[in-house]
């Protein structure tokens, strides 16, 4: 089985391979202490956390963020049952595997529909969740992507998709990346992105299979309905200007998880990570010391 290569910063840590059930994933570590794990989203990578982690390791946080298989990948699992539902148990083997307790798991996102799915389930190794912009009730897929999604449906289109995507002007149009971040993303952390669908036709068949069995709102919907019995604290971190899914939907799940805060991002599209990692990171590091376990206050 072919590898990508990629370039992830050093920011994120050591680079790691771990053997799930469903296949290899690759992820990053860095720090000591209480552990925080970063979701990221749909054709996107652990690379998207670099300038968040930093901080939060150096608030005495273990940082962990893995490469998972949603399209930027670089370990084919061709094994893997890649719905949301099946990279949720990959996630929930992960920190098995690693044997994290006290987790507090970050998000955003299309890892926001993962990290519902894990909240629902009420998993005693996750102690808090951080939901910054994710895709949730209706909004999976958001409306504006509703195209990309059909198209990746297309037998054969998976190729023509990714490689249209290369090129630089049409990263910033409303119908593609322009909507998730208010600034353009680096060359080299777009690149890191986009070229492992376009280098390897099993990282094009993982995000194939992702996007005809799992991209679907049936997934947010059901996860929502086990909203009023979550116990779990929840910070909803969310880019006020969000364009991809809307503030409206913040409060909405601010109203539906019954121990959840809410706070707004200024001056950021979905990516949060990417537009304000600053604001983020701050949120992070209170949300997670205002939730501490008694022994670590």
């Amino acid at each position: 089985m072919k590898r990508v290569d990629q370039r992830h910063s050093s920011s994120l840590g050591t680079a790691h391979e771990r053997a799930l059930t469903g296949g290899t994933i690759r992820y990053y570590d860095t720090g000591d202490g209480p552990p925080v794990v970063f979701v990221h989203g749909f054709m996107t990578n652990a690379n998207t956390w670099r300038d968040v982690v930093p901080n939060v390791a150096a608030a005495g946080h273990r940082c962990i963020a893995p490469d998972l298989p949603l399209g930027a990948h670089s370990i084919p699992v061709p094994e893997a049952g890649l719905t949301p539902v099946g990279v949720a148990d990959m996630v929930s083997e992960f920190l098995d595997e690693l044997d994290l307790t006290d987790v507090t798991l970050v998000a955003n996102d299309s890892g926001g529909v993962v990290t519902q799915i894990l909240l629902a389930r009420g998993l005693a190794r996750v102690s808090r969740v951080v939901l910054a912009s994710v895709d949730c009730y209706e909004a999976f897929p958001p409306t504006r992507y509703r195209w990309l999604t059909a198209a990746i449906k297309i037998p054969g289109a998976t190729r023509a998709v990714t490689s249209i995507l290369r090129f630089r002007p049409l990263q910033r149009l409303p119908f593609t990346f322009g909507p998730a971040t208010k600034r353009p993303i680096p060359r080299e952390v777009m690149d890191g992105f986009l070229l492992p669908s376009r280098r390897s036709a099993e990282i094009r068949a993982d995000l194939a299979h992702f996007v005809s069995q799992g991209v679907r709102n049936e997934f947010t919907l059901d996860a929502a309905r086990k909203f009023p019995f979550v116990s779990t604290p929840v910070l909803i971190a969310w880019a006020r200007e969000d364009r991809l899914v809307p503030a409206e939907y913040a409060e909405r799940l601010a109203n539906d998880l019954p121990n959840s805060t809410l706070a707004f991002i200024d001056d950021s599209y979905m990516l949060v990570q990417e537009d304000r990692p600053d604001a983020l990171t701050e949120l992070i590091i209170e949300f997670a010391r205002q939730h501490a376990a008694p022994t670590q206050r």
